[in-house]
């Protein structure tokens, strides 16, 4: 992807919380689309490989919900964690996390990570097709900010992670907060 895309078109397969359903499992399907998630906001969209994963949970997904408050100051509307999981998954990390202010969005299929071309191969982990790690500060569903990090190919033996941190897009929305506005 690059500064100027418009994000892909899909239909993301998730699982919501419904009071109106009893027992154990009050949840139902529904179904979001991208522009349900991304038109008419400003919104970072940050992708990971998997939920559960170390550096994921302790340092990236951590630190956006912390960083959540200041980024909405510098005109964030919503802060979205993505990572080809289901919903189910995604549902039950979120909750471990304590999440109030980023919100999950399951790429079960892997559909859109691979329309944006980030979809890699970690089968040399055991994950099978995930996500490449990245982030992107996104306004009506068009890429305004794009941050990878290097060396995305299958199967890499390094998980490299400072290009898509809470810390890189806080600054580039600081040196950018008068373009913005």
């Amino acid at each position: 992807m690059q500064i100027g895309n418009k994000l892909p078109q899909v239909t993301f397969r998730t699982r919501v919380r419904d009071e109106s359903i009893e027992g154990p499992n009050p949840y139902r399907w529904q179904d979001v689309t991208s522009d349900e998630y991304f038109a008419g906001k400003r919104v970072i969209l940050f992708s990971l490989p998997g939920a559960f994963t170390p550096t994921c949970s302790t340092y990236q997904l951590p630190g956006f919900e912390k960083s959540a408050a200041e980024m909405a100051g510098l005109g964030i509307d919503a802060i979205y964690c993505m990572s080809v999981n289901d919903s189910f998954v995604m549902n039950q990390w979120a909750k471990s996390q304590n999440l109030e202010n980023v919100s999950v969005i399951p790429d079960g299929s892997g559909e859109f990570t691979d329309k944006i071309g980030m979809l890699v191969r970690k089968d040399n982990l055991g994950f099978g097709a995930r996500s490449w790690r990245y982030a992107a500060v996104v306004k009506d569903g068009v890429i305004e900010a794009w941050f990878e990090e290097p060396g995305r190919c299958d199967d890499c033996g390094d998980d490299p992670y400072s290009e898509t941190s809470p810390e890189t897009v806080m600054a580039w929305l600081k040196a950018n907060a008068n373009v913005a506005a």
